[in-house]
């Protein structure tokens, strides 16, 4: 990562920062109250409430009583996303904590939370580390996972009364099914809804926050990484069973969401020092 890739930090009026555009943002309120504008909605929290918002600079209005305390730890967002399997509960949950950022924790769980921010503070400066990515990313798992559970329990008192959230749900339910190996067009999702692509678009955009082409990426990319670790497979079979009108277009695709080209990704795979 070029960006800055983790920070920690005690300032809660530096959450919103320009340049953690990129990242997504986990805050702890240790001790006192604050509030925050996020979706022209305002939000006020107190001790064990704990904030997650994707691209925090989307954060307006921060007021905090003089005996406000936080901790927050931030990540770049994608890295993150790419920890998670594309079926997790992170995508449905992502659409939730865009209509509410905020989660209260019992203090056992705020204890726990807090212990992960502390670890990834310890090591997030190891760089020197020769599997320093796969660390950090084994930390993120661990945390993201601690706050699945409370935001699940959350969820399921919560119920949704914003009626687009519906078309979502759907769109979620079509991709969950592996359709996107072989169907990557807004416009194939659209027809199938019985909407144009334009209202897919922005619904989709306005309950979640995030774009119809990122949720249909996030689906193909893990099926993409495992057809590569199939050694049985030929680059060409791949781009065929993707329905990839050329190999070309194949490896473009491949190092826009790997980062590297189809053959470059398989050697990636080998052992190191070999």
């Amino acid at each position: 990562m070029t960006k800055i890739d983790f920070i920690f930090s005690t300032d809660f009026y530096a959450i919103n920062a320009k340049e953690l555009s990129h990242t997504c943002m986990h805050l702890l309120c240790t001790a006192g109250e604050g509030s925050f504008v996020f979706n022209e909605k305002c939000y006020h929290i107190g001790r064990n409430d704990l904030v997650v918002i994707p691209m925090p600079d989307r954060i307006k209005n921060l007021a905090g009583h003089p005996d406000l305390q936080v901790e927050w730890f931030a990540a770049d967002y994608k890295f993150l996303q790419n920890l998670l399997p594309s079926n997790n509960y992170s995508i449905g949950g992502s659409i939730s904590l865009n209509h509410n950022p905020v989660i209260s924790l019992t203090d056992e769980q705020a204890a726990i939370l807090l212990a992960d921010f502390h670890r990834l503070r310890d090591r997030m400066d190891d760089r020197h580390l020769l599997f320093y990515r796969e660390l950090m990313g084994s930390l993120c798992l661990t945390m993201m996972y601690d706050i699945f559970e409370p935001h699940a329990q959350r969820d399921t008192s919560d119920t949704h009364t914003d009626r687009t959230a519906y078309i979502v749900k759907q769109l979620m339910e079509m991709l969950s099914t592996g359709v996107s190996c072989t169907e990557r067009d807004v416009s194939y999702y659209a027809k199938r809804l019985h909407v144009s692509s334009k209202y897919l678009s922005a619904t989709v955009k306005r309950v979640t926050g995030h774009s119809v082409s990122s949720y249909i990426d996030r689906h193909t990319i893990p099926i993409l990484k495992n057809y590569l670790e199939d050694e049985r497979l030929s680059l060409t079979q791949i781009a065929e069973r993707m329905n990839f009108t050329t190999l070309s277009y194949f490896s473009r695709y491949c190092k826009k969401h790997l980062g590297m080209s189809p053959s470059e990704y398989r050697g990636s795979l080998q052992p190191r020092g070999k």
